[in-house]
């Protein structure tokens, strides 16, 4: 067994919410860099006073999460796996569905840029 540390341990690592690496906590950081500190504050500051999507922290994120299959583009909302291929799916973003074509569609997408969550 390696003496590094996991990769994915909560307690351990948390995920950058700008870049998605993985990074040691250390007191209140939220981010793994001060440019990606300073690249959160702009997309803040130019949000435009649009505020952030905010989550519960009660709630699994994952119920509200769209996933896409790499290999055939298959969209889901909720669900990792590809019914199709039976591989894990990208996570694209949170979502819901498309209320004229009740496909899955993620806020990302419909911003045209990337949308910021926050727990409560």
């Amino acid at each position: 067994m390696s003496a590094r540390s996991p990769l994915r341990h909560d307690s351990v690592t948390i995920v950058c919410p700008v870049c998605g690496s993985n990074f040691g906590p250390s007191g209140r950081r939220t981010y793994c860099s001060d440019a990606c500190r300073a690249l959160a504050y702009r997309r803040r500051r130019d949000m435009g006073g649009i505020p952030p999507v905010t989550a519960p922290k009660s709630q699994s994120r994952r119920e509200f999460t769209v996933y896409e299959c790499n290999r055939c583009g298959t969209r889901s909302l909720g669900e990792q796996r590809c019914e199709d291929c039976h591989i894990f799916m990208t996570r694209v973003g949170i979502g819901g569905y498309c209320p004229s074509c009740d496909e899955p569609v993620s806020i990302n997408d419909l911003l045209g840029g990337e949308a910021l969550l926050t727990s409560k």
